[in-house]
């Protein structure tokens, strides 16, 4: 309906909580993709960094739908939506991640990420989307050459202060590894082999993050604690896995579980497991 006071008094309350602060910009971008509210308040509020953060979220994704060819143009005006948003609040992570997506979707310019990258250290070094979003342009099916985007995310985990997110990094490749994996080779890789059985990057995981994270989820704690649970599951390590699963409660994820296979039945199937009572060996 083009209302978007909702929408300006919720970034208003969330302040510079950057973690939060992106999470919601980007599920508001999702309704103003086909919406027009956020048009609407940016014509409204042309000086607002919070209307011109959601403008360039939305000019973003609607550029990414549109692809690289056809969306050339969107992508031009979200690179400008977020270089204005900037100018009215310098301090602000969220343009830079936004830049961030569409260097990865439409201008793979390693100069300019370096940039944009060191930008967001000086604001915000440990910013986990930030993150997300260089590790997805490191995959190969993006940008990075064969193992840069492991290489990257192992040093990034090792380097992150303990009880960050970052430490999930190495097991976000993994699953993309296997992804990737089975895509290119359907008939000789089956379901019954995956990465997670003889897996060193869970403990680091669980000592570097799960076990000193802050008692204030951060925003995307599902997704995270998914790949975590994702990853012990398929190690057989199910009885570890029952603390993580208690703490997603019902918040499954897509991903990674549907790379292998149907995503809500793995997950509910281990999810069972973890709960089931250890079995016995009968003497």
């Amino acid at each position: 309906m083009g209302r978007w006071e909702g929408a300006r008094d919720l970034l208003a309350a969330t302040g510079p909580d950057w973690d939060r602060r992106i999470f919601r910009l980007q599920i508001l971008a999702e309704a103003g993709a086909r919406l027009r509210f956020a048009d609407t308040w940016a014509k409204a509020e042309p000086r607002s960094p919070h209307a011109l953060a959601l403008l360039a979220n939305v000019q973003a994704l609607r550029a990414m739908i549109a692809g690289r060819s056809a969306g050339r143009t969107l992508m031009e005006e979200a690179w400008s939506t977020c270089h204005t948003a900037l100018d009215a609040w310098p301090q602000d992570v969220a343009p830079l991640v936004v830049m961030l997506a569409l260097l990865r979707t439409h201008t793979p310019d390693r100069d300019t990420l370096g940039r944009v990258w060191e930008e967001i250290k000086q604001r915000d070094p440990w910013n986990r989307e930030a993150h997300h979003e260089v590790v997805t342009y490191l995959f190969p099916r993006h940008h990075g050459a064969q193992g840069e985007a492991a290489w990257w995310a192992e040093e990034q985990a090792s380097i992150a202060p303990q009880g960050l997110p970052i430490a999930v990094l190495p097991l976000v490749v993994l699953a993309e590894a296997h992804r990737s994996r089975q895509e290119r080779d359907q008939k000789a890789y089956g379901l019954t082999i995956h990465p997670w059985v003889e897996c060193p990057q869970i403990d680091p995981v669980l000592e570097r993050w799960w076990r000193y994270r802050a008692p204030r989820s951060h925003a995307c704690f599902a997704d995270d604690a998914n790949y975590l649970a994702h990853a012990l599951s398929f190690a057989n390590r199910h009885h570890e896995a029952l603390e993580v699963f208690d703490a997603i409660g019902p918040y499954a994820t897509q991903v990674p579980w549907s790379y292998c296979g149907q995503a809500s039945e793995l997950f509910l199937r281990h999810r069972g497991w973890a709960y089931s009572p250890p079995r016995r060996r009968h003497r």
